[in-house]
């Protein structure tokens, strides 16, 4: 439920329908997170595509975009998205409850990479305060094998996890899992 008006995937039709069937297909049941963007078809098409290009990212895991969401939610206090990714850390990336925690009180104690940690820690510092990154911050990452793809990819991802977090919180849409 949402205080905005959002459109049912029992009562949808037309592209919302189309979009919906697609969702539904791919993961069982439409999000009420993806539901909300249902009050603008374009939105909501570009949302599920969105999704479709990160969860087959060629170099950007699953994991390390979980993280991404549930960490700048963590600090945009999106309990609904925190809880989401933390479940999906668990539910499709194997990780523990106690790695998850781990995670969250210190990204840098988590089962990720040390190059999936310097990026991470570049998006963080992005989505936090953009104006700190720096050429030093990149280089980091370049050294730590990123291209400048995966770079501006990550730190996208973030970005519109903040944007997410925003619409999700603002429209006080509830929790369906």
């Amino acid at each position: 439920m949402s205080i905005l008006q959002t459109v049912k995937p029992e009562a949808a039709t037309g592209e919302v329908a189309e979009i919906y069937a697609q969702i539904q297909k791919a993961w069982g049941h439409v999000p009420a997170a993806i539901q909300v963007f249902s009050a603008n078809p374009f939105l909501l098409r570009h949302q599920w595509e969105y999704y479709g290009s990160v969860m087959q990212h060629p170099t950007l895991s699953l994991a390390l975009t979980a993280c991404i969401r549930m960490l700048v939610s963590q600090a945009g206090h999106c309990d609904y998205c925190i809880d989401m990714n933390a479940g999906l850390l668990i539910n499709a990336a194997g990780w523990t409850p106690e790695q998850v925690a781990a995670t969250r009180a210190d990204f840098n104690a988590s089962p990720l990479s040390a190059a999936e940690k310097t990026l991470l820690a570049l998006v963080l510092k992005a989505t936090r305060d953009s104006s700190t990154v720096t050429e030093a911050d990149l280089r980091g990452a370049r050294a730590a094998g990123w291209s400048d793809g995966d770079i501006l990819d990550a730190v996208n991802h973030g970005a519109r996890m903040v944007a997410g977090d925003i619409v999700i919180n603002g429209f006080k849409v509830e929790r369906d899992f």
